[in-house]
């Protein structure tokens, strides 16, 4: 029983390694530049093949990633979601939508990588339908989406759609070039995470209230 259970320790320590291996090289070089033999090194495997074994295929891995930030992200959003309550503010569920991902990077220290990788994955046909089937397969997101929609103004379908689209850009990449500047050492426009997250925030609203000019019907 001893021995079954160090054996389980082991295999889940090597797992969170070659995890964390493989967020850091796809965060910095992007997932098709790194082999899985350069994940496995990373992670201090010997074995080239530990990455096949314990994950699959390069795009299993990619969703493991994702799900290993997954609930500590769901958690923060559901406390943010009973922060807005009945709220008719689109501010307030604009920050349902910002902060659980600020305030989860803020809260793995410094560097992190989480950002840039799902910056790196979101660019690839291949691998952005994981991220976004991943990132709506949690329900307080999909109802912090539903609330922003019931008090944003009317707006036309396709002028709605595309800024939902510029939404989703504008957090994946801000949070991810913020990253990498701290990474970096380089400045950064906020001092914190929290401060930035205000600054997206404020940026998102204006988006979404911006008039809607002529050539929309």
């Amino acid at each position: 029983m001893a021995r079954r259970s160090a054996r389980a320790e082991q295999v889940s320590a090597t797992r969170e390694a070659i995890l964390t291996a493989a967020e850091r090289l796809f965060a910095e070089h992007g997932v098709y530049a790194v082999s899985n033999r350069q994940v496995s090194e990373a992670a201090g495997q010997g074995n080239n093949a530990a990455v096949g074994y314990h994950f699959g295929t390069k795009a299993d891995l990619v969703r493991a990633v994702a799900r290993r930030h997954a609930e500590a992200i769901e958690t923060l959003r559901e406390r943010a979601l009973e922060a807005a309550g009945d709220s008719t503010d689109v501010r307030d569920w604009v920050d349902c939508l910002v902060r659980p991902v600020t305030e989860h990077l803020a809260g793995l220290g410094s560097p992190t990588w989480y950002a840039r990788f799902c910056a790196q994955v979101m660019t690839d046909p291949a691998l952005h339908e994981i991220m976004v089937e991943e990132s709506m397969a949690s329900p307080a997101l999909r109802r912090a989406i539903e609330a922003l929609n019931r008090v944003l103004p009317e707006l036309p379908p396709e002028v709605r759609a595309e800024r939902g689209q510029m939404v989703r850009l504008l957090i994946l990449h801000t949070c991810a070039e913020r990253e990498r500047a701290l990474a970096e050492g380089t400045p950064t426009p906020r001092s914190t995470w929290a401060d930035a997250a205000g600054g997206l925030a404020d940026a998102i609203v204006g988006l979404w209230l911006a008039p809607v000019g002529h050539g929309a019907h």
